[in-house]
């Protein structure tokens, strides 16, 4: 996602290729949900015709200054990005255009074209960018805002650890939290906490001042670099963890195993070994470690999806209240069909055998139950019920379903119902209640 040293980047290739040239011709796209708070024509109205004088930047927005205002602003988002035809200006690792897609771009909200024909273009796939048209940016939100921005107005280590003290909340909550410092977003902060060996979790304000003066070294070392590269990751130190924090499992980074955790509402990959949680906040998040590792583990063994953890941990829970009811059904099915067990043993003799069982069976039925009625009535009945779980056994174990010692009596009941004897061709004695029923009603 673009961030300070991208922005950075597109701000200056403006100022390189675009200052002193004027507007002969604007395309506003009619997305409102990007271009926020004044018509495509009102847009275009306001920039035809002007020239450009500068471009400038603030933390993650920029702003194209013309000879008077209103002046247009560009909230990059989550895949903003400006393109210059024929200029290179640097690519986000998430942008969907490129050098080969039409021009300009389906995914352009802004289109440029200046006097001497060069044409510029701001795009966003996602939609999370805003674009707005105003006469003072620094003056109104999002803008005035901010605050100091990480490359231009960098704190002493005094005012970053005085600031720090005074926030009972995580470092890089507070990192990403850009009324406190403006620029800096998610790969930039794992990446100063990374290299400063501080954890994403730890409270900022228990952070002793040698450690915030290195936190601080890192920021500006990590934005100046990223910035005098034109944010050109393939630039990047092969040692930062940039290079190995975006696959979805966990990697490692300089034989260090990389973790993902949620920090700051943010996805956030951290190395355990090298930043550990330190004071008296050590114990409970060792705790919570340990629980986090039972959930991941138990969710790689039933499905092994690669998804971050955090949605491991959420569908690990699912999974184990998945397995338990399943358990119990299979457990109740068992002793179901282990109780039956006896009648259906019954029914391996022949026909006739099965039919003087079934017909006593119904008698004691009636009797145990206290109750007069018409026999053929009960041994339809018990019949039928016998049926059912037959079926219900089957479906059982045609699903694979493994039970405990108590299924064994299912299983034989099973097999009994396929053959009668060995050398034998025989049917299966699911049609033994049908004709049990013929049979019994030409009695009765």
């Amino acid at each position: 996602m673009p961030e300070l040293p991208e922005v950075e980047a597109a701000r200056r290739a403006i100022e390189d290729h675009c200052i002193g040239k004027k507007i002969v011709k604007a395309i506003i796209a009619d997305d409102p949900k990007v271009i926020d708070g004044v018509s495509p024509d009102d847009f275009r109205a306001s920039l035809e015709g002007k020239t450009i004088v500068a471009a400038n930047r603030k933390g993650k927005n920029m702003w194209i200054e013309l000879d008077f205002p209103p002046f247009p602003t560009f909230q990059f988002g989550m895949a903003g990005a400006i393109y210059i035809k024929g200029v290179a200006v640097t690519k986000y690792k998430r942008s969907a255009v490129k050098d080969d897609d039409e021009w300009p771009s389906k995914y352009s909200k802004v289109f440029l074209e200046l006097d001497d024909g060069l044409e510029l273009s701001f795009t966003d796939k996602r939609r999370f960018a805003r674009v707005r048209s105003l006469k003072n940016p620094i003056s109104v939100p999002p803008i005035s805002e901010l605050g100091p921005d990480a490359l231009l107005e960098p704190m002493t280590v005094d005012e970053f650890y005085k600031a720090f003290s005074k926030k009972k909340i995580g470092v890089k909550a507070l990192l990403l939290d850009q009324s406190f410092i403006s620029g800096i977003g998610n790969w930039i902060a794992d990446e100063v906490l990374y290299q400063a060996r501080i954890h994403p979790m730890q409270t900022a304000s228990s952070i002793s001042k040698e450690d915030c003066a290195t936190l601080l070294k890192c920021i500006n070392e990590v934005t100046e670099f990223a910035v005098e590269v034109d944010a050109d990751c393939s630039r990047f130190p092969s040692e930062w963890l940039f290079h190995y924090r975006w696959g979805k499992k966990p990697g490692k980074v300089n034989g260090k195993k990389i973790e993902f955790i949620t920090a700051g509402g943010r996805t956030s990959a951290f190395v355990p070994d090298l930043q550990k949680i330190v004071g008296a906040e050590s114990a409970k998040a060792a705790g919570k470690r340990q629980q986090g590792k039972v959930q991941r583990v138990e969710h790689n063994d039933s499905d092994g999806e690669d998804e971050e953890p955090e949605i491991e941990e959420a569908e690990a829970g699912k999974s184990k209240g998945k397995r338990r009811g399943t358990d119990n059904k299979r457990a109740s099915t068992n002793k179901k069909l282990k109780g039956s067990n006896g009648d259906n043993d019954e029914n391996d003799n022949d026909n006739d055998g099965g039919l003087k069982n079934t017909s006593e069976k119904a008698k004691q039925s009636g009797s145990s139950k206290g109750k007069g009625g018409n026999q053929e009535k009960k041994a339809r009945a018990n019949m039928a019920a016998k049926r059912k779980l037959e079926e219900s056994g089957d479906d059982e174990d045609d699903d694979g379903s493994e039970g405990d010692d108590d299924n064994e009596g299912g299983k034989d009941h099973k097999l009994s119902g396929k053959t009668k004897s060995k050398g034998k061709k025989t049917t299966k004695r699911t049609a033994e209640p049908r004709q049990t029923r013929n049979k019994l009603s030409n009695k009765h």
